[in-house]
């Protein structure tokens, strides 16, 4: 399991000319909670938004992203139709997770990524607020099979209420 805050930051590398042509800003998911785009770090104040989808991701290392050329980078369109982990106008970090019948589980702080080559969100970080997670510690939820992506809330099943998990989150983030 990897989080995806480790993901964001991390340097693109051609590997046709060993150049790094970026670094991470975001992560694009779609509806099914897969990966489908890294968008880049802006270089210059008035340079546009570039993304690599990830099918054009050869890999996510520990240390780097690699992709084939510089020939795979885009550039950002507004309509694209997918959310953002960390920033933009549909962002999953800082929604609430509620339950059908109304129960909030927490916020969102940060997705798990499956360890392959780390396409799927496979559970949620949830954080109840600063004191709580100083006192008890963050939340793990793994995603459910049903679950709704929405504009201000992620809801998923009653059941998910029982499958929340501790996780140790060090008092120093």
């Amino acid at each position: 399991m990897r989080k995806a805050r480790d993901v964001i930051g991390l340097p693109v590398i051609s590997v046709d000319t060993g150049r790094q042509v970026g670094s991470s800003q975001d992560l694009l998911l779609n509806e099914e909670w897969e990966i489908e785009a890294i968008q880049m770090q802006v270089k210059m104040w008035f340079s546009s938004v570039t993304y690599v989808e990830w099918n054009d991701v050869l890999a996510l290392g520990e240390d780097a992203i690699t992709i084939p050329s510089e020939d795979v980078l885009k550039a950002m369109e507004d309509d694209l139709p997918l959310f953002s982990l960390v920033g933009g106008h549909k962002k999953v970090k800082g929604m609430p997770v509620i339950t059908v019948n109304g129960q909030q589980l927490g916020i969102v702080e940060d997705v798990y990524l499956d360890d392959l080559l780390g396409k799927h969100v496979i559970g949620y970080e949830l954080s109840e607020g600063f004191i709580t997670d100083l006192k008890e510690g963050r939340k793990w939820l793994p995603v459910p099979e049903t679950v709704i992506l929405g504009e201000d809330a992620i809801v998923v099943p009653v059941r998910c209420n029982e499958q929340l998990e501790e996780i140790f989150v060090s008092k120093v983030e």
